[in-house]
């Protein structure tokens, strides 16, 4: 089902109504100082929300027109400024670059073809400032499912499509952030972009 309408019948798992521990507990722990910011995949935009409130400045985006309307009207009864925008961030350039920090939360992850996750690893590179950082919350294949989820990827899968662009700083075995009592494994990565612009 594309995503579109699975915000249109509210089969929307993802979407837990706050920000996501692996976010908060990475930006803590870094610390990862207030910058300019892209959420990719922002939703209806929880962690971007969060991130305003730190203080940092933040650009969301995602391909559905109704998870940003939402993000937006969140940001707007949350009194914080985010830029929530429309976005294809594989096909779509983003202006107003670099940013000091860039986030996803289940984008990468959807990406089958190494090929293509070689590709939204150098678009986030691009988009990111000398040294920059990218946290990336994938899905994790050591979990034997029974049920439906998150798609999955070894940390080999990882580390084989961002190496060429990023040093791997951290990459744990945790969870997502989930209204479920027991939620599906998740890789937390963060790296930091090679090399200077």
């Amino acid at each position: 089902m594309a995503i579109e309408e699975r915000y249109k019948t509210g089969d929307t798992p993802w979407d837990i109504g706050k920000p996501d521990f692996n976010l908060v507990e990475t930006v803590a722990q870094q610390p990862i100082q207030s910058c300019r910011v892209l959420d990719i995949g922002c939703g209806t935009g929880d962690n971007s929300i969060w991130l305003a409130r730190n203080n940092f400045h933040v650009v969301g985006t995602d391909t559905s027109d109704i998870a940003i309307e939402r993000a937006k009207m969140k940001a707007s009864g949350a009194d914080v400024i985010c830029d929530f925008r429309v976005v294809n961030f594989l096909t779509d350039e983003i202006e107003d670059t670099p940013f000091g920090f860039i986030f996803d939360r289940g984008c990468f992850h959807l990406i089958d073809s190494i090929d293509d996750r070689k590709r939204f690893v150098r678009n986030v590179a691009s988009h990111l400032e000398g040294k920059g950082l990218w946290l990336t919350i994938a899905g994790n294949a050591d979990e034997h499912r029974m049920i439906p989820g998150p798609p999955q990827r070894t940390a080999a899968d990882i580390v084989l499509a961002v190496e060429e662009c990023f040093e791997v700083l951290s990459l744990t075995s945790s969870r997502f952030g989930s209204n479920h009592p027991n939620p599906p494994r998740a890789w937390r990565c963060l790296m930091q972009r090679r090399g200077s612009r």
